[in-house]
């Protein structure tokens, strides 16, 4: 099961949104600097890569499917897309290795774009997770934002983090939500199934989105965890026992999810000064980076153990 953005032949959940940009582009309003804000993992990058190939493949012998909102599977500029050699198409995201987008990545883009195009289609640059630019990187890319070649054409997605003001200001926000009804349809497609077929009900939090329960089915498969006979309490303390949230970056920020999960739904009436003791210790290790470890042995040992 593969069901990274720029493999979804299919949109799901964002025909609305996709819609509106369509329509944009066709009385020729389109933004040529679009920020694209959201909670993480509710389609945002799959949004943006459907527009895109909608609009590099309407002349091609295989374009978009409008009616069905589909990438259809001859369609040349996916192909290229996913090859990642369409001359018109350039994607920057975050290097699993590093900590920020690299000012050397920008770098990069620019030399790019300094070149000569080939034809005389958009070009379209997407950049996911924007707000893991650095200060030199981000003051790097707000030097094309402000004056961009013409023809070209930057998507930048946020996840709701704080990102630098100027290259907010440079961009035409677009604020886009989905309610947890909409995101259990979503995935039930996606996985061609009922989600509670995979999934302990215990372990879905209200605000999970469809690419965290996509991340972690996909994690239960790399560790062989049945997750439909696995309970909240069991799970938390096998990612803690088995010090998994030093393995995979997406369960080092799960399992802080679960945990206030675990709090809310288990403690919050039993023991009000213990909920707010986790709740606020959670939210300084979050933000001062202080030492996780810690914090989970110790809910671990307050609350698991018994």
């Amino acid at each position: 099961m593969n069901l990274t953005p720029n493999t979804q032949k299919h949109l799901y959940g964002m025909t609305n949104e996709f819609n509106s940009f369509v329509s944009l582009f066709k009385k020729k309003n389109f933004p040529n600097k679009i920020l694209l804000s959201g909670q993480k993992g509710i389609g945002k990058c799959t949004l943006a890569l459907h527009l895109i190939n909608y609009i590099l493949s309407i002349n091609e012998e295989f374009p978009y499917d409008l009616d069905n909102f589909k990438i259809n599977d001859q369609n040349r500029s996916y192909k290229l897309v996913l090859n990642k050699s369409h001359p018109n198409f350039t994607s920057i995201d975050i290097m699993p290795e590093k900590k920020s987008i690299d000012i050397s990545q920008i770098r990069n883009l620019i030399l790019n774009l300094n070149k000569s195009s080939f034809n005389s289609k958009p070009t379209f640059i997407l950049i996911d997770n924007v707000e893991f630019l650095n200060l030199n990187s981000a003051n790097s890319l707000l030097k094309i934002l402000e004056e961009p070649k013409n023809n070209v054409n930057f998507i930048l997605i946020n996840n709701n983090k704080k990102i630098l003001p100027t290259i907010k200001s440079r961009c035409l926000e677009f604020k886009i939500s989905m309610s947890n009804k909409a995101a259990l349809t979503v995935i039930d497609k996606l996985l061609d199934a009922n989600l509670f077929e995979y999934i302990n009900n215990e372990l879905l939090d209200y605000y999970f989105t469809p690419g965290k329960i996509y991340k972690l089915v996909k994690f239960s498969e790399e560790f062989e965890i049945n997750l439909k006979e696995t309970t909240l309490h069991e799970f938390i303390s096998l990612i803690i026992q088995e010090s998994y949230y030093k393995k995979d970056n997406f369960i080092r920020y799960l399992i802080f999810d679960l945990i206030e999960h675990y709090l809310v739904d288990k403690i919050s009436l039993e023991n009000t000064n213990l909920f707010n003791y986790f709740f606020k210790k959670i939210e300084n290790t979050k933000k001062f980076n202080l030492d996780e470890e810690a914090l989970f042995i110790e809910f671990k040992t307050n609350f698991l153990n018994g």
